[in-house]
Parts: structure tokens; sequence; C-alpha cells
């Protein structure tokens, strides 16, 4: 975990620490998200599309079944 504080120009230096985890180098784009009082930095991916590939599998048998059933 490191620290990070926000200059007068409302800009943050992002850690070493976490910019050698990610490989970020000059000019990289990242993603900044808000979630109530949290703010979560993400490394923009190439593409969303392959970034969420394979998110919907691996549901349990019945599962999706189940839960549209619910919403009646």
């Amino acid at each position: 975990m490191s620290e990070a504080t926000l200059s007068a120009k409302n800009q943050i230096v992002i850690p070493r620490e976490a910019r050698l985890a990610l490989q970020l180098k000059p000019g990289d784009k990242l993603v900044v998200v808000v979630r109530e009082d949290k703010v979560i930095v993400l490394q923009k991916p190439e593409s969303y599309c392959a970034a969420i590939r394979g998110v919907s599998r691996g549901y349990p048998a019945g599962y999706l079944k189940k839960e549209r059933q619910s919403w009646d």
C-alpha cells in the first residue's frame, strides 16, 4: 500500500510500486471510477470487449433460470 498527495494543481503521482505492477509508462491511459466515497484507478484496456470477454462464463447450472424466475 502506498500513499499519494494531491498537488495544488489537483494532480497525483501514481506510486512507483503501482506503476511497476501495472507496467505503466508515460502516456498510458487510466480509467478513474468513483464508487460512493472511494476512487478506483484502473489501467485502461486496449479493448473493452476483450477485457470483459468470458465474464459471464462459469455460472452454476440453473443459476440464470432461477434468477430470471425471481423477476416475476
